[in-house]
């Protein structure tokens, strides 16, 4: 099964994209990581992927069917959204924020079917303990794992998540990504994340996608995308690029 993106251009306004003739497809199992600086369309982008905005033109296709004209509740049998950690969400328990990713497929309320679903996945997640709590009284690791979980609930075909470490110390940060990668492998899921670190995306990431200027800047394999011209003309900065035990490791260099 594979996702492709083709020719994808949107903007908020008439007169300037934000994304411009982007395309690149993405396989089951693999791990896709966007990259780019600071306001370059790595947020919109997902937003157009899974139809919370309108993209201007271009198609999206999962195995060779266009998604444009499906709803919402087929839409939400194909792609997972995780957006980007925040502090404001509702005071519900784990076990019922899990559930939501079950509404897709539940007409009339919830079946001991969309429960077992959903508490096997909390087992899966380690979440266990935490299924009755509250999620405010959660830390910011454990909320992104709930998040997580209500994705994994929907038994999609593609998960995308915005920034999934933002926030997070390194230890949450390696164990959300250690997760994602594990999800993508054992479920055979696509995965398509943006991030901002390039040493955890060498790591984790089969591909990488460069995003500047509105355009594809590099776009390939992890190992060869991360590179020291790449990062000094998506960055403007100097770096140092070796490797280290098999992946790509990015040092920065004074001026």
């Amino acid at each position: 099964m594979e996702l492709v993106v083709k020719d994808i251009s949107f903007g908020y306004n008439k007169n300037v994209n934000v994304l411009d003739k982007v395309s690149f497809s993405v396989r089951s199992g693999e791990v896709l990581g966007i990259l780019g600086s600071n306001g370059t369309g790595k947020t919109t982008l997902l937003k157009c992927i899974n139809n919370i905005i309108r993209y201007r033109s271009g198609d999206i296709y999962f195995n060779g069917q266009s998604l444009s004209g499906l709803n919402q509740i087929e839409m939400a049998k194909i792609i997972a959204y995780v957006p980007q950690y925040i502090n404001n969400m509702f005071p519900v328990s784990v076990i019922d924020t899990v559930l939501m990713g079950r509404l897709p497929y539940s007409r009339y309320g919830y079946s001991e079917e969309d429960r077992k679903i959903a508490f096997d996945t909390i087992r899966i997640m380690n979440l266990e303990k935490f299924a009755f709590r509250n999620i405010m009284e959660m830390s910011g690791g454990e909320r992104q794992r709930v998040l997580i979980a209500r994705a994994m609930v929907q038994q999609p075909k593609i998960i995308t998540l915005d920034e999934p470490t933002s926030s997070l110390d390194l230890h949450n940060q390696l164990f959300i990504l250690k997760l994602v990668s594990e999800i993508a492998k054992t479920n055979n899921i696509s995965i398509i994340m943006t991030i901002h670190d390039l040493n955890l995306a060498s790591m984790f990431c089969d591909n990488l996608l460069m995003l500047k200027d509105s355009h594809v800047f590099a776009y390939g394999k992890s190992q060869e995308v991360i590179n020291e011209k790449n990062i000094s003309e998506m960055y403007n900065v100097n770096t140092k690029v070796s490797i280290v035990d098999g992946f790509k490791h990015v040092r920065l260099l004074k001026e």
